[in-house]
């Protein structure tokens, strides 16, 4: 921070991150360390290079204002990055009560016998930052784990499809044997039944218990499939 006696400002010189075709902005703040109304102004060597708001001012008692000053977009970097530009604060001491639209350009004359402070400040040229640097992809490196991520899965989908062809040939088997079973006790019912029929002339009890269980024996194979 530079001090004078009227005013003192931050930063001490104008940094402007340089980029072409690009307007760039840099923040100036004045502070009042006194107890007086001081106006201020703010010249360049290249106007038409620069942008400042406000380049006029009042800075109250004890307080603070901020600058911005803005370079229009250049087509070309000097060379070097080397800028020649400079800018000029002026401070006066002011009446109590003065605004922005009471400065004038009269205050800010020494010939008119005004005691007027005077700060210079260079324009620095920086390189802006640069963005964070990407590590490469190793080539290769997502064709390798691919495959592998495949070879997975059908390895997977393959157990998979051998378990299940194992069961259906498993409960296949179950079934024609059942089904055998089925056909000989159905014959063996027969030779029952007739002999209960000449016997006793009916369906005997243990022909209604074969039944019952054959049926049981079917429902329990057809669920499992």
């Amino acid at each position: 921070m530079s001090t004078g006696e009227l005013l003192s400002f931050q930063p001490q010189d104008l940094q402007f991150p340089f980029e072409l075709q690009e307007r760039i902005s840099c923040s100036l703040q004045l502070s009042n360390k006194t107890e007086n109304y001081v106006a201020f102004k703010v010249k360049t060597t290249s106007p038409k290079k620069y942008c400042v708001r406000p380049n006029t001012g009042i800075v109250l008692p004890r307080s603070t204002c901020d600058v911005l000053v803005t370079m229009q977009a250049q087509k070309e970097a000097p060379p070097d990055m080397l800028c020649k530009d400079k800018f000029l604060l002026q401070s006066v001491v002011a009446s109590p009560g003065t605004t922005t639209k009471d400065v004038t350009a009269q205050m800010f004359s020494k010939d008119a016998g005004h005691q007027v402070e005077e700060s210079k400040l260079r324009v620095i040229y920086v390189a802006p930052p640069r963005p964070p640097s990407v590590s490469p992809v190793p080539e290769g490196s997502e064709e390798s784990s691919s495959p592998r991520v495949s070879l997975s899965d059908n390895g997977l989908n393959a157990s998979k499809f051998a378990r299940a062809r194992a069961l259906i040939s498993k409960l296949t088997e179950e079934k024609n044997s059942a089904i055998q079973q089925n056909s000989k006790l159905q014959q063996e019912l027969e030779v029952w039944s007739g002999e209960a029929s000449r016997n006793r002339g009916g369906i005997s009890f243990v022909y209604v218990v074969l039944v019952g269980l054959i049926g049981i024996i079917l429902l329990y194979l057809v669920r499992r499939m």
